[in-house]
C-alpha cells in the first residue's frame, strides 16, 4: 500500500523559472519515476521562491530518497502524511 508524503526541496530560484524550465524539471522527475514505478507516484508540487513542496505517493521513505538520487532534485525534508483536515472538518 502506498503512503502519502510531503517533500520539501530547497532549490534556489525555482520560483523564477519559466513554464518551459518547469516543464523540463517535470520531465526529469518523470524519467526518474518511470524507473521506480509503481513504488513512487508524483501527485503535484507547489512552487515558492526557493523551494518546492511536493506531494507523492510511495511505498516508503527510501523510495522517495531513491527518486531524489536518480532525478538529482534534493529531498531536504520528507514527511509522511498521516491524515488531512480542511475547512469542512469538524468535531463529531
Amino acid at each position: 500500500m502506498l503512503k502519502r508524503f510531503a517533500i520539501e526541496r530547497d532549490i534556489p530560484g525555482v520560483g523564477t523559472l519559466t513554464k518551459s524550465e518547469l516543464g523540463a524539471a517535470a520531465d526529469t522527475s518523470n524519467k526518474a519515476l518511470s524507473k521506480l514505478a509503481p513504488k513512487v507516484q508524483w501527485q503535484h508540487s507547489y512552487v515558492a521562491a526557493n523551494k518546492t513542496f511536493c506531494i507523492y505517493l510511495a511505498e516508503s521513505r527510501e523510495a522517495i530518497e531513491k527518486h531524489a538520487e536518480i532525478s538529482g532534485f534534493p529531498a531536504n525534508i520528507i514527511t509522511e502524511i498521516t491524515g488531512m483536515i480542511d475547512p469542512t472538518t469538524r468535531a463529531a
